[in-house]
């Protein structure tokens, strides 16, 4: 089983304007996000990639393209990777979410938390360590695949496979255009990096 690339997606003017984008449709790049993305790209332009996986959204897509462009490989689109169901809370500021009581649940017990008219926490934990091993079943141990998607469905896979409970995965960070990386066998898993970004203090200069 292969060596897989937890990317999430680069700035849009949704997570620049501090808004929970969720599921939203035609939430594109910025330019500072297309940069990110040619930036990952060329960073990763000598790895051995066999394939490149995205979550259907277009902020994903987008910085998928770069990097399929330089490899030659199609973007294959996976439903797993998608961001949370945020149900009724999609495309509301994160200041305005911070004053419900609801956001300390997210905060601090988000093993109890359903999105209002959305999915739990733990259902998309489910969903995405289910979908990381259902696309690592597809490859051998020496392969590299990368998978793009979002802050939360990586900080939960992460957590998942570091051996954290549900209720601390807040404790990590995964940055825009970052990287975190799993080698995974049919014996164990690694973890080799979680929140790697390939120009470092230029990332944390602009958080």
């Amino acid at each position: 089983m292969p060596l897989i690339f937890l990317v999430r997606h680069a700035e849009n003017d949704y997570t620049r304007k501090n808004r929970l984008a969720g599921r939203l449709p035609a939430v594109h790049l910025n330019q500072r996000g297309r940069e990110q993305a040619h930036l990952l790209a060329k960073y990763l332009e000598k790895a051995p990639l066999k394939a490149i996986y995205s979550s259907p959204l277009e902020r994903a897509v987008e910085t998928a393209e770069p990097l399929a462009q330089i490899h030659q490989l199609e973007v294959k689109l996976h439903s797993g990777l998608i961001e949370l169901d945020y149900g009724d809370w999609q495309g509301e500021s994160l200041k305005g979410l911070h004053r419900l009581r609801l956001w300390r649940t997210v905060q601090n017990t988000p093993s109890l938390m359903r999105f209002p008219q959305g999915e739990t926490i733990l259902e998309a934990q489910f969903r995405i360590t289910q979908t990381i091993h259902e696309i690592a079943s597809q490859f051998g141990e020496n392969d590299w695949v990368v998978c793009v998607s979002h802050a939360d469905p990586i900080k939960l896979a992460m957590a998942h496979f570091l051996g954290m409970p549900l209720d601390m995965y807040q404790r990590l960070n995964v940055s825009l255009a970052s990287m975190s990386v799993l080698h995974l066998t049919q014996q164990s898993v690694r973890v080799l990096a979680v929140n790697f970004l390939p120009n470092l203090f230029e990332g944390l200069a602009k958080k």
